[in-house]
């Protein structure tokens, strides 16, 4: 029997559905005695395309029912994302905001065929996620942190503030220079979180990078020292240890002595709105020297890779 005689249809999805797997392979059965193997075959793979093309189109119109349901919020599919944020994150892609989810720091909603459906909420927040490690140079377990204690887009300092207006980048910090939490962590809480051996910490109290201080016969570091000995953990893992870590504090300190120079006048001022443009100019001069550092760092890096 030529294979356009038979009749596939009755080997479809619709038809399919219901059949116990006895069921299915009598009916493969059947189609291999009357068309040979390779007509059986090919008629299978073609039962699978459709089959999957029918779960794109289920998806297709789940992904229109949200949108239906939720017009004013309109979800957007991974590719769509990527589009939307691409002229401001040109290396952005698919692959990398995948991973950005299995690292847990994006929940998109998925369709019943699997697909990510991004709401504005989400994009929202991986705009914050990119920013943050573009302007800042965040490592993900900060990053995570920062989200945690409610960082969004809307934490941006003013583009109008005086550092705006003098022409210079609205830098941010992850540990603003004029304010503090005036929080304090003992050094258990300090050794769970970032997973530092207690020596490195003492190492670092002795070559003055950390120096906390006696609570109640504990001693507790400050918010800023927390995240000194988190970063150092990580570069730990590679060798390096406290000694190695003094040319860092010498080049902190050359670089506050410098800033003090430029802003002492204004810092000192008893005028408040001077004083506090000061300190606004001072968080973005901290952050523009930091950013800096890490180009100069990177030139010199690909300088080593040849």
């Amino acid at each position: 029997m030529a294979a356009e005689e038979i009749d596939t249809g009755q080997f479809g999805p619709g038809a399919r559905k219901g059949l116990g797997d006895d069921d299915g392979k009598a009916i493969y059965a059947g189609a291999k005695h009357a068309l040979g193997d390779d007509e059986a075959l090919a008629a299978e793979d073609a039962l699978a395309a459709g089959d999957a093309l029918a779960a794109g189109l289920a998806d297709a119109v789940a992904a229109a029912e949200l949108e239906d349901r939720e017009p004013a919020k309109k979800s957007m599919t991974i590719g769509a994302v990527c589009k939307a944020l691409g002229q401001e994150f040109p290396d952005i892609s698919i692959s990398k905001i995948r991973y950005l989810e299995e690292q847990k720091l994006l929940s998109p909603r998925r369709t019943p065929g699997g697909y990510r459906l991004y709401t504005q909420g989400d994009v929202a927040r991986l705009r914050t996620i990119l920013r943050m490690q573009r302007d800042e140079f965040l490592p993900l377990r900060v990053i995570r942190q920062e989200l945690a204690a409610g960082r969004s887009d809307a934490t941006i300092p003013s583009e109008s503030g005086p550092a705006a207006r003098d022409g210079m980048r609205p830098w941010r910090s992850s540990v603003s220079v004029s304010q503090s939490s005036g929080a304090l962590f003992s050094l258990a809480e300090i050794l769970e979180e970032s997973g530092a051996e207690e020596g490195l910490v003492r190492e670092l109290e002795e070559f003055g990078v950390v120096k906390g201080e006696l609570r109640a016969g504990v001693r507790c570091y400050d918010e800023t020292e927390r995240e000194i000995i988190g970063a150092v953990a990580e570069l730990a893992r590679y060798g390096v240890g406290g000694r190695n870590l003094r040319v860092f504090r010498s080049s902190a300190d050359r670089e506050a002595s410098l800033l003090q120079q430029i802003l002492a006048p204004a810092l000192r001022s008893r005028n408040p709105q001077r004083r506090k443009d000061a300190v606004e100019a001072l968080e973005s001069l901290a952050a523009v020297t930091t950013h800096l550092k890490h180009l100069l760092l990177v030139r010199d890096l690909r300088k080593i890779l040849g």
